[in-house]
């Protein structure tokens, strides 16, 4: 959407001394940066059941061992069957501003390797990005925290008013199962002022966003049973009713004509005044150049604060072993996306009453809730808010904007249920062309390197928060010097 920018290196106009500070220092570091990028990224850590858990093990381990390197204490904890998460620890002085980092180790499947231009587990360089799988999702958010850690190493070994804990987790990309219990068993440990978590996106090249909005999700299995047992279509065709073409209506009456969700009950935001053309929404989403965009509103109301229902699997027989046969019964895997501040169960109740409603032809449907997840509506103001806007403006050269994520992340409701008083940022190293999930994931360099460089600076603001407030009381009118900091 944006032409590249200069190099974090060159500061913008008017950028302050410490700005330039921290930025030779990451340029300095960002050689080593990137080879234990590529490190992590070599290490497999698929998550999914069919895969080797012992790769997501290796993976915390490597992790492990670059926060200690760092100066942090660091161990692995496992809930049950489930895979290890990384937690760990620099104390900072009495009553520092807690602020937890947030990643996770575990990556998607590659999928066919025949789709990537190069191998998905070896990392390689091509026209300013690095293509891997986990590059950017989200092994690039762990090493944003690393970078900025090793180049505040001076500050905080002197004391800096900041005390850091981190929670990498290695089941993110299938549910976070474990996350809930490791909240509640380390309570102590993960309690905090204000969590960071590094794996969202920024709105473009050169464009730095904080995620304000996150949908939530409700997935339900649908199964329609038409006849107690498959019978020749040609003989029975045109009167008895074939479960799968019933199934196939029963899923039309979810949408309208134009596209628009057609169940009652899913509500919707307030969209955001973002702009997003519809030419660049379908360059970014693949779309032919011509075609009309389905639904109405805004492009960024409709993939944000509206709710949307895709059909994402469905059981029928493969064309090339098709029979004539009428089904008895067929089923699909549905996944709705709900406006911010809609609650799941309000939203899945909505949906099972819908299908139920409309199911075709006198068939019996039945629907199955298999995961849920509320959105997320942010805070978009306050004192580490204001830090990491300050932070993210000062590496770019221009101010960041506020955006929403189509996509459910449901783990950071867990966040805001356990830790209630905590400000939450959510940001992270992927762009619009980054292709998460898909063949020849991409870390845009560039991009990479200005988020190390504003996470630095967010954490240096935030350290240096009391003392700021202390100077500034001090020095108001009528202020008592005796009166301390408060």
């Amino acid at each position: 959407m944006t032409s590249v920018p200069a190099s974090p290196a060159d500061p913008p106009a008017g950028a302050s001394p410490r700005r330039g500070e921290l930025a030779a220092r990451l340029a300095a570091a960002m050689p080593g940066v990137r080879a234990d990028l590529e490190a992590l990224v070599r290490i497999p850590s698929v998550s999914l059941a069919s895969f080797d858990a012992e790769q997501v093990r290796r993976s915390a381990d490597a992790v492990v061992d670059l926060l200690r390197a760092e100066g942090l204490t660091a161990h692995t904890v496992t809930v049950a069957d489930g895979h290890p998460a990384v937690l760990a620890h620099r104390p900072g002085p009495p009553g520092a501003p807690r602020v937890l980092l947030y990643a996770h180790h575990d990556v998607q499947p590659p999928g066919e390797e025949a789709d990537w231009l190069s191998a998905p587990f070896e990392p390689t360089e091509r026209d300013g990005r690095l293509f891997a799988r986990g590059a950017a999702d989200d092994k690039a958010g762990i090493m944003a925290h690393v970078a900025a850690l090793r180049i505040l190493r001076d500050e905080l070994d002197a004391g800096l008013d900041i005390d850091l804990r981190l929670l990498i987790e290695g089941e993110e990309e299938v549910g976070s199962d474990s996350l809930p219990a490791i909240l509640a068993e380390h309570a102590q440990e993960l309690d905090c002022d204000a969590i960071v978590l590094a794996d969202s996106a920024n709105w473009a090249v050169g464009t730095p966003a904080l995620t304000t909005t996150l949908r939530g999700n409700v997935r339900v299995v649908v199964t329609v049973t038409a006849l107690r047992h498959g019978v020749h279509s040609g003989m029975f065709g045109g009167a008895a009713p074939d479960a799968l073409t019933a199934l196939c209506r029963l899923m039309a009456t979810l949408h309208t004509p134009d596209g628009t969700v057609a169940v009652r009950g899913l509500t919707s935001d307030t969209a955001s005044d973002l702009d997003y053309p519809e030419d660049a929404f379908r360059a970014d989403s693949g779309m032919p150049p011509d075609a009309p965009l389905i639904g109405s509103g805004s492009v960024v109301s409709r993939i944000w604060s509206q709710p949307a229902i895709t059909v994402i699997g469905i059981d029928a027989p493969a064309v090339d072993a098709a029979a004539n046969l009428l089904l008895p019964r067929a089923r699909a895997k549905i996944s709705a996306r709900l406006a911010p501040s809609q609650d799941w169960c309000s939203a899945f109740e909505a949906l099972r009453a819908h299908l139920l409603a409309n199911a075709p032809w006198g068939t019996s449907v039945e629907v199955t809730l298999e995961d849920h997840g509320n959105g997320f509506v942010a805070a978009t103001s306050g004192p580490y808010v204001d830090a990491a806007r300050a932070a993210f403006a000062a590496a770019w050269g221009t101010d960041p904007v506020d955006v929403g994520i189509g996509g459910s992340i449901p783990f950071i409701a867990e966040f805001a249920d356990r830790f209630p008083g905590a400000a939450i940022l959510v940001t992270g190293v992927e762009d619009p062309d980054t292709r998460a999930h898909g063949a020849n994931e991409g870390l845009h360099l560039g991009e990479f390197e200005r988020v190390c460089l504003a996470e630095a600076l967010m954490l240096d603001r935030i350290g240096r928060m009391r003392s700021s407030q202390a100077e500034s009381a001090s020095s108001s009118p009528g202020s008592d010097p005796a009166a301390g900091d408060g």
